[in-house]
């Protein structure tokens, strides 16, 4: 059993606060990811676990065993990089072989290593050719190959696929995802890139400035935000902002925008009289021929602009003085101009009160 725990972990440089996280519990053989943006603290939370960087406080440990302080070599993890770290001038074996040198086991015990290492990661074959002679997604799993063929506790992943082409990213991340599982070791993900985070995660920390927003699972984070940060951060949200002026027999609460416009949505946590933002996703928006349908939360705007995608058609629709994001399938298209109906999905709506 192999859990992480992080307390009261400080990092700062002059003035900007790197990491502050009070308390995180990553689990036994969890895939857990950091999600961020570029300067949230992400990479540095994930070096200080690593051991590459000195916290100003806090502690870490592993399986109750406190950590901080032990250096990077004697904490059993093993990171892959964002650049793979490859040595040009040694082939695939002597790569994937280089940390076993140097704790010096014998060859053949190297060797039988080294092949059960590339075989996981569909390399067989491939020993003798150098870097150079490898495609992106090859070096890649390499970088990968290296890091499990010293059986770590801990593996560590620094934007591993940000070098490589959408396609074969997205490939990529089913790959890994598939392999930790296989092997069951517990492993920490950093990226800068939504999507990834929720195909590979059993957990997310959304970062923002040095802290952690929010934790939860890929399904919780897209669809329960709990700021308008993460909303607005994962995925394509569209906002209305206003009062919540009732919560109805059927536990709906109703939010009145500044400009009159009243929704029905999920109450969560709110309660009446909070200013709260309606958090709305474009695929939870229907969209129809103006005076269609009527009822709860079906309104009328207008075509400002669209964006034909191929397999979706992505409107903005104004609502009142507000833009609502409309992703539909190429059935009908409708033109700039045009009057439509909107049905938000009071199940769908989310309510956030920060």
């Amino acid at each position: 059993m192999v859990k992480i725990v992080l307390k009261d972990l400080k990092k700062s440089y002059g003035n900007v606060v790197a990491c502050d996280i009070d308390f995180l519990e990553i689990k036994d053989k969890e895939f857990f990811t950091f999600l961020g943006p570029s300067g949230s603290g992400k990479t540095t939370t994930l070096r200080i676990i690593a051991g590459f960087i000195e916290p100003d406080a806090g502690e870490i440990y592993i399986d109750d065993k406190l950590i901080t302080g032990i250096p990077p070599e004697k904490r059993n993890m093993a990171m892959v990089f964002q650049s793979y770290a490859l040595f040009p001038h040694m082939n695939v074996f002597d790569n994937v072989a280089f940390g076993l040198t140097l704790k010096k086991l014998p060859k053949e015990e190297i060797k039988k290593k080294v092949k059960n290492a590339l075989e996981l990661v569909r390399l067989s074959g491939l020993e003798d050719r150098y870097p150079r002679q490898l495609s992106g997604g090859q070096q890649q799993r390499v970088a990968v190959a290296r890091a499990i063929v010293m059986e770590p506790d801990v593996l560590l992943f620094d934007e591993p696929l940000s070098n490589l082409d959408a396609k074969l990213r997205e490939a990529v991340r089913f790959e890994l995802r598939e392999l930790q599982k296989k092997l069951g070791i517990t492993s920490i993900y950093v990226t800068h890139d939504q999507a990834e985070a929720l195909v590979i995660s059993d957990r997310i920390a959304v970062m923002n400035e040095g802290k952690i927003i929010q934790v939860g699972s890929p399904i919780e984070i897209y669809e329960k935000p709990e700021s308008k940060f993460i909303a607005d951060f994962i995925g394509i949200s569209s906002f209305i902002e206003g009062k919540i002026i009732d919560i109805d027999e059927e536990g709906l609460a109703i939010l009145e925008s500044e400009d009159g416009i009243k929704i029905k949505a999920i109450c969560g946590k709110a309660e009446k009289g909070v200013k709260a933002f309606l958090a709305l996703r474009p695929e939870y928006v229907e969209i129809f021929p103006a005076k269609e349908r009527s009822g709860i939360n079906v309104f009328e705007g207008e075509i400002k602009r669209l964006a034909y995608l191929g397999d979706t058609i992505d409107y903005r629709v104004s609502l009142g003085k507000w833009e609502i994001r409309v992703r539909d399938v190429p059935t009908r298209i409708f033109k700039p101009g045009e009057k439509v109906g909107l049905w938000l999905n009071p199940k769908k709506c989310v309510l956030i009160t920060h």
